[in-house]
């Protein structure tokens, strides 16, 4: 999937990464350590993402 956007907030040790795919505009989030490297933490993000993405194919 290509041009998925990611966005990254720091609480503490915690980050809230949001990976957005920007032609339908559908998002998910995912509260991960702070001390992995950002390339897992993209990974779990884009995990969650394309689950989301799956779900919503199998409901139509």
């Amino acid at each position: 999937m290509e041009g998925v956007l990611f966005e990254y907030v720091r609480y503490g040790t915690s980050v809230k990464v949001t990976a957005i795919e920007p032609q339908t505009k559908i998002e998910a989030v995912v509260i991960v350590p702070a001390d992995i490297p950002e390339a897992q933490m993209q990974a779990r993000a884009l995990q969650k993402l394309l689950y989301i993405l799956n779900k919503k194919i199998d409901e139509n």
